[in-house]
């Protein structure tokens, strides 16, 4: 082995160009008084940033980030698989780094009905996204007609599951250029919550004046940084080494449960491999209940997860996949199909955003303005996203919408989980899908607003 050659670099070389990105884009946003007041998170504009380069220049350092020669000439997008684990090794460090306390019964209530809004915003946008391409694909026969189930995991999911489902769609029902049309989705989704978080937020400026006027700031507390029975900053081992151990060997597990079940049931190995994220998150918890286990059993003295760099570890990842994710979008594949992405987005957009402002106005009057930006955030974008629309007006974060974020995801997994195996129903037989779909819609909808609609019969009966 040389080690100047490029199979030995490739792959530094594309990390390196992603992350110089994301400094670029910090220094432009921070000097360009438009870009500051934007809520476009900087990873979104590096990643904007790196397309544009790609699609204009090359690169240069010898990096095709299309063919993906750091894969040893696989052929595989580099950026593409970049996006892929990134989005699972971003979810595992979340899971290990979210704390479970106990909650009031009204808590738990708000709770449970953020992840309900949660999956029954991800089943409007499969149910206007599926039908749009429906009826775009009977006029125009080179549209993919079940494509537009991709909206909600664009939207819904962020960068990492679009690219998955598309990816699935391309490999094995033949969707030319599904991945592509994926990361598309997703990165309009991203441009989405910018942009309707910036009107809502003009809209209402007299009313956030206060809260619009403070400043975000990390005031973080030795306690929450460092908690009194975890392991030393600096021991033997350096305590964010053992952090990323945990991310990487939970992944690691994962890798082999996923390729042992792909052996015993070949024909479901892609979708196996859609859901790396899920079974990280699996693992994750499993692994952090046997350790919180052994630790009450005094098995293990000491604390060695720490939520707050496993917080650190998560949005390292998530950063990294936007940018790649956007970056990897091939634009010339647009050219067929362009006009479909751009309905697909407008109504992702304008029903996410009226739909949400609903549930928060109905559901979350103590603070539904809230509620609604972080919401809304995070079905066009990612959790954090949200987080950025929620600082906005919250930014020391008094209202309890940030936990709703972090603890609606168990609810959300579970009730959202029926979506995955629709979206493999889809290529099949997209109009039972479409019905399916619209069916569960009209029954979360009924769970989440139960007391609206129960309480309207009670009084019925009555009189």
């Amino acid at each position: 082995m040389n080690f100047w050659d490029f199979s030995t670099w490739g792959g530094i070389n594309l990390i390196s160009v992603i992350l110089l990105s994301l400094l670029v884009a910090n220094l432009i946003k921070r000097n360009i008084p438009f870009l500051r007041k934007s809520l476009i998170p900087t990873s979104v504009l590096g990643g904007l940033l790196l397309l544009i380069v790609s699609s204009v220049f090359d690169y240069g350092f010898g990096i095709d980030i299309y063919a993906g020669e750091f894969m040893n000439g696989s052929g595989t997008n580099g950026l593409e698989v970049i996006t892929y684990h990134a989005l699972a090794l971003g979810f595992i460090a979340t899971t290990f780094s979210t704390v479970q306390s106990k909650k009031s019964k009204k808590r738990n209530v708000e709770i449970i009905d953020t992840g309900i809004t949660t999956v029954t915003t991800y089943l409007m946008q499969a149910v206007l996204g599926l039908g749009i391409t429906l009826i775009a694909g009977y006029f125009v026969p080179t549209i993919c007609e079940y494509s537009g189930i991709i909206l909600p995991f664009g939207y819904g999911q962020g960068t990492g599951q679009a690219l998955n489902w598309g990816t699935i769609y391309e490999t094995d029902y033949g969707f030319t250029g599904g991945a592509n049309f994926g990361l598309t989705i997703a990165a309009l989704g991203f441009l989405s919550a910018s942009i309707g978080g910036v009107i809502y937020l003009s809209i209402h400026r007299k009313r956030f004046t206060e809260k619009l006027g403070k400043k975000s700031v990390d005031g973080l507390e030795i306690g929450q940084i460092q908690a009194s029975d975890e392991i030393p900053m600096n021991g033997s081992i350096d305590k964010i080494t053992f952090q990323i151990a945990f991310v990487v060997i939970s992944y690691f597990i994962a890798y082999l449960i996923m390729y042992g079940i792909g052996e015993l049931l070949p024909g479901l190995k892609n979708l196996l491999f859609g859901f790396n994220f899920l079974f990280g998150v699996i693992v994750a918890t499993i692994f952090k209940g046997i350790t919180n286990f052994l630790k009450k059993k005094n098995v293990i003295r000491r604390q060695y997860m720490n939520s707050f760099l496993m917080q650190r570890i998560g949005g390292f990842f998530f950063d990294v996949m936007i940018v790649a994710g956007i970056a990897a979008i091939r634009i010339e594949l647009l050219k067929d199909y362009w006009w479909v992405v751009a309905i697909l987005a407008v109504v992702g957009l304008v029903s996410t955003y009226a739909y949400n402002l609903f549930v928060a106005k109905k559901l979350f009057g103590e603070y539904y303005d809230e509620q609604f930006l972080a919401m809304y955030g995070m079905l066009t974008g990612t959790a954090s996203t949200g987080m950025v629309l929620l600082r906005e007006i919250d930014a020391e974060l008094k209202t309890p919408v940030a936990e709703n974020l972090v603890f609606q995801q168990l609810p959300a997994i579970v009730l959202g989980f029926p979506i995955m195996l629709l979206a493999n129903l889809a290529p099949t037989d997209p109009l039972l899908t479409l019905g399916i779909l619209a069916v569960m819609f009209i029954v979360l909808n009924i769970a989440l607003f139960r007391k609206f609609i129960f309480k309207k019969k009670k009084k019925a009966t009555a009189e």
